[in-house]
C-alpha cells in the first residue's frame, strides 16, 4: 500500500479521539467568548430579571451598574476574572522549547528585540527549539534562520473582522501552538497584550511566561490593569541610563540585534554600498512610515546632505512601508535587514527615535540627528532622543522645516562624539534570565 492509499484508508475511519478533544476545546472557547460579550451579559441579566420578577424592581439599579462594570473591562480598567475566561488545558510534561510573539508594531522594534533575544538563546543554548507567533509580516528573516513561524495577519488587514473576533482567532491559533510544541516558557514583546493572548497563556499553569516591555513609554499609555498578573516577571530593555523598576520587573542593559563582531567592516560594507572610501557617508532612516507622512521630510533632509558636496547618502527604505521615488547620483537605497550590518560604513545618520536604531547609533558611536516621531501612540521618542543631546552624540529637530535641519545637518557633520563604553547585548542577559530561572 503506497502512501496515498494509507492516508485514503486512515482518514475513512474517521476522526479520532485526539481530534474530537481539540473541537471540543475550540467550541468551549467559543462559548466563553461568546457568554463573555458585552451583549450576552447584558441580555442575561435581563432575561434573569425576567425569571424572577422580584428583581425587577432593582433593574434600574443594577443594569446600569453592571454596564459601567463591562465598560470598565473593555476598557482595561477593569480585570476580568479568570475562572470566567479560561478553562486550564495543561500538558503533564512540557518540551525545551519556547514561543516568542512580537507584536506588529509602527516599525521593526518589537520583532527587533524578540529576533535578538532568539538568537542569544540559540547560541547560549543550542537545543532550545525556538518557536515565533507574529503578526508581522517578514517572515523570510525568521525563515532564512530556521526558526518555525507561524504568522496571523494584524487585525486592520481584515476586512470587517472586529477585536473580539481577531482576539478569538489569535487565542485559538496559540492554543494550537501550544499544543503542538508544548513549551516551557512564553515570551510576549508589545505595548498593549491583547486579550485573546492572555486568555491562551492563563490556561497553561506551568508554562513561564515574560513580558517584555521598553521603559521609554508616554505618560498617556495605559493597558489592562490585570495584564502583568498572567505574567511571571516583566523585562524592561533599559534605555542606556538608570531605570526605577517596579515589583516583578528586570531591568537588563540595551538590547540590539548586532554585536561588534557581527557587523561587517568599513571597507567590505562601503563596496556593498558602492560608495567612495573618501566619503562622508550619511545614512538615513525615518521609520515606516505608517504613522506619519515622511516624505516631505525626507525631500528636506537629502537637499540639506546634498548641498554638502562629499557627502553620499544611504537611505534605508523600510520593508513595511511603500517604496520611496527618490534619485540622486550620491543616493543609495538598500531595503535590507538589519540595516547595522552597514553600521561601520556610516559617517553620521538622521534617524528618527525608535528604540532599535537609537542603540545601534549609540553603541557603535555614530553621531546622529534625530528627528523623533510625536505620532507614535506609546512610545515616547522624544525623551529618548534628548538623552543623545545630553551625552553628546546626537542633535534633536522636533520641528523639521528647512532652516532647522540646515542648521542641524551642519552642526551634524561636525560632531565627533565622545567613546561610549559599550554596554553587554541585554538580549544575553535576557536568555540567561529564562534559561536559569
Amino acid at each position: 500500500m503506497d502512501e496515498a492509499d494509507q492516508f485514503e484508508a486512515s482518514s475513512s475511519i474517521g476522526p479520532s479521539e485526539e481530534s474530537l478533544r481539540k473541537k471540543v476545546k475550540r467550541l468551549e472557547r467559543e462559548q466563553r467568548r461568546l457568554r463573555n460579550t458585552v451583549s450576552f451579559q447584558l441580555g442575561f441579566h435581563l432575561t434573569r430579571a425576567v425569571r424572577r420578577p422580584w428583581r425587577l424592581f432593582a433593574l434600574p439599579i443594577t443594569f446600569p451598574l453592571l454596564a459601567f462594570k463591562l465598560g470598565l473591562q473593555r476598557l482595561g480598567k477593569r480585570p476580568l476574572m479568570l475562572s470566567d475566561s479560561v478553562v486550564v488545558e495543561d500538558f503533564a510534561e512540557r518540551k525545551h522549547s519556547i514561543v516568542l510573539f512580537p507584536t506588529n508594531g509602527v516599525g521593526f522594534g518589537h520583532f527587533t528585540r524578540m529576533y535578538a533575544v532568539a538568537r542569544a538563546l540559540r547560541k547560549a543554548d543550542p537545543d532550545l527549539e525556538i518557536v515565533f507567533f507574529t503578526p508581522m509580516p517578514t517572515l523570510h528573516v525568521l525563515y532564512n534562520e530556521k526558526f518555525p513561524t507561524y504568522h496571523l495577519a494584524g487585525g486592520y488587514m481584515h476586512k470587517d473582522m472586529t477585536a473580539s473576533q481577531w482576539n478569538g482567532l489569535v487565542e485559538d491559533m496559540l492554543h494550537l501552538v501550544f499544543e503542538t510544541h508544548r513549551p516551557k516558557w512564553f515570551m510576549f514583546d508589545g505595548a498593549f497584550p491583547y486579550r485573546g493572548m492572555l486568555n491562551a497563556i492563563a490556561s497553561q499553569p506551568t508554562m513561564e511566561k515574560w513580558w517584555m516591555k521598553r521603559g521609554s513609554m508616554k505618560s498617556s499609555t495605559s493597558t489592562p490593569v490585570d495584564s502583568a498578573s498572567f505574567f511571571e516577571g516583566v523585562i524592561v530593555p533599559s534605555e542606556g541610563k538608570a531605570v526605577n523598576s517596579d515589583a516583578g520587573q528586570h531591568i537588563v542593559p540595551p538590547i540590539r540585534v548586532m554585536d561588534f563582531e557581527d557587523v561587517w567592516d568599513r571597507a567590505y560594507a562601503r563596496s556593498r554600498l558602492s560608495v567612495p572610501d573618501d566619503a562622508k557617508v550619511v545614512y538615513v532612516q525615518l521609520g515606516a512610515g505608517r504613522i506619519n507622512d515622511i516624505e516631505g521630510v525626507l525631500n528636506r533632509v537629502l537637499e540639506g546632505l546634498f548641498s554638502h558636496e562629499n557627502v553620499h547618502v544611504v537611505l534605508g527604505e523600510s520593508m513595511l512601508g511603500e517604496r520611496l521615488d527618490v534619485h540622486h547620483e550620491r543616493l543609495r537605497v538598500i531595503r535590507d535587514y538589519p540595516n547595522s550590518l552597514y553600521i561601520e560604513g556610516f559617517d553620521a545618520a538622521v534617524q528618527a527615535g525608535g528604540y532599535n536604531s537609537y542603540q545601534e547609533m549609540r553603541t557603535f558611536g555614530v553621531p546622529t540627528l534625530f528627528i523623533p516621531n510625536t505620532d507614535t501612540g506609546m512610545d515616547d521618542q522624544v525623551k529618548r532622543c534628548q538623552q543623545a543631546e545630553e551625552e553628546g552624540w546626537g542633535l534633536v529637530v522636533l520641528e523639521p522645516h528647512v532652516a532647522a535641519l540646515g542648521q542641524g545637518i551642519e552642526k551634524l557633520l561636525t560632531i565627533y562624539p565622545p567613546p561610549i563604553d559599550p554596554e553587554v547585548n541585554g538580549s544575553n542577559n535576557v536568555a540567561h534570565l529564562l534559561l536559569n530561572s
